[in-house]
């Protein structure tokens, strides 16, 4: 059973999503919040395998929520939900450490797999973003999708600049986990530096 946080600071869509999991038999909807303080006081009280996440919450935005709640929950999954589908913000969301983000107008088969497919360690976002691991026919995809949501991270904050001990700050690990990851990636992407990291990032549309 898959046991989710709804954070979102309308009633009505908090309670449609609690319906719409009634009817799936390995989801179910244990936690409600309708802002920051209720949403960091419910992981600090009770074990959840997915945070599902409206991105704008009333005077926070939710990518600052997404950040205590990694402080917090490091391997807790995050689906951020937004109105905007544009790959700017689908791009924002996973560097500051979603594991999946979706349009609100996507499909509720859609949001569905979404939430399965985070649970069981994916990294998932809307078509059209480039970081997308969305299946498609075998040898089609490109070699960042078999990258780990953490790696995905990591991958697109070295291509950004970002120190290798400033990530482990980031996201709460030490620098030698974040070497650890940075090998993992080198090696899966076929790269040798730090340099060539950037330039597939920039290939791929991971980062502007």
């Amino acid at each position: 059973m898959i046991d989710i946080l709804v954070v979102d600071d309308h009633t009505i869509f908090r309670a449609g999503m609690r319906r719409l999991m009634s009817d799936e038999p390995d989801l179910r909807v244990t936690g409600e919040a309708a802002d920051s303080a209720e949403a960091l006081a419910a992981v600090r009280t009770q074990r959840f395998d997915v945070v599902l996440m409206d991105i704008h919450l009333g005077a926070r935005n939710g990518l600052e929520v997404l950040a205590s709640l990694r402080a917090e929950q490091p391997r807790l999954p995050v689906i951020v939900l937004s109105m905007y589908a544009e790959a700017q913000y689908a791009r924002r969301a996973v560097q500051a450490g979603a594991n999946a983000y979706l349009s609100k107008d996507v499909s509720h088969e859609e949001l569905l797999r979404a939430i399965r497919h985070v649970a069981a360690g994916g990294l998932y976002v809307t078509p059209g973003y480039p970081g997308s691991s969305r299946p498609g026919p075998a040898g089609d995809a490109p070699p960042h999708e078999a990258l780990s949501p953490r790696e995905m991270q990591v991958l697109t904050k070295i291509a950004a600049g970002v120190p290798l001990t400033e990530i482990g700050v980031q996201l709460c690990v030490s620098v030698k986990t974040i070497g650890t990851h940075r090998q993992r990636i080198l090696e899966k992407l076929g790269a040798q530096s730090n340099a060539e990291l950037v330039q597939y990032a920039l290939r791929h549309g991971l980062i502007d």
